[in-house]
């Protein structure tokens, strides 16, 4: 049975969100059970058949378009079919925006009202080469007016990098400093959400939610590259629900 993580907004927001887990495909070995990636070595028909679940599982009205996500800064719509893309922004009612994961922090966006919505896909080096900022700049609203939530990601007890990701964050942001810490000889501890948080707030928003879980740490639920080396994804998804 597919399980899905639904997104805890802190207000009530027209729109529908979720998270999907391990839980309810068809995919096997490295990738059990509901991987939803084709690009990781898993059975093509496998996938397939682990994204028809989840469409029907959601009652989705139009297709899910899958990106090929590139660790860059590029935004799409859903209307453009798939293209290299490591953010997605609709203001579209039924449209999906999707993004895959599996240790990588997925961000999503809405306004208040449910009419603009936004997935971002955003690892380390999405986050310094400014996704986010750009996803943002699609919006129509203000960003003191939206609201983010972040996804399951790598946590910061299980995020060890090299000192030049530390000084890459801050040649951008001085106050990046406080989500690292000390780690094996030159290296450090790199807390992922802390780092979305600083560049959201920086950016103007405020209303951040979500942000606690380890996808190292949590093998039965979550894929996670890190962990595992070959693995499957997880797919973070929104939608506008009406115009």
């Amino acid at each position: 049975m597919i399980e899905l993580i639904r997104v805890d907004w802190p207000v009530s927001i027209p729109v529908e969100a979720w998270v999907s887990t391990r839980s309810g495909g068809v995919s096997l070995g490295a990738y059990r059970s509901l991987n939803l990636a084709t690009h990781v070595g898993d059975d093509p028909m496998a996938v397939q058949e682990n994204r028809r679940r989840l469409h029907e599982h959601l009652r989705l009205t139009e297709p899910i378009v899958w990106m090929s996500q590139v660790h860059g800064t590029h935004v799409a719509t859903p209307d453009q079919g798939p293209v290299c893309a490591d953010a997605v922004y609709s203001n579209k009612p039924g449209q999906v925006c999707a993004v895959l994961t599996a240790d990588c922090l997925p961000i999503l966006v809405a306004n208040a009202q449910g009419t603009e919505v936004a997935a971002i896909h955003a690892g380390w080096r999405g986050l310094v080469a400014g996704v986010l900022e750009a996803a943002l700049a699609k919006f129509g609203t203000a960003t003191h007016q939206l609201y983010a939530w972040l996804g399951p990601a790598i946590g910061p007890k299980s995020f060890e990098v090299g000192p030049e990701v530390r000084q890459a964050f801050m040649n951008s942001n001085i106050d990046s400093d406080k989500a690292f810490i000390p780690g094996h000889s030159d290296r450090f501890y790199a807390d992922l959400y802390e780092l979305a948080r600083i560049r959201l707030k920086n950016a103007g928003v405020d209303a951040i939610s979500g942000g606690d879980w380890c996808t190292v740490r949590d093998a039965e639920r979550f894929f996670s590259y890190r962990r595992d080396g070959q693995t499957g994804r997880m797919a973070c998804l929104i939608r506008v629900l009406s115009a």
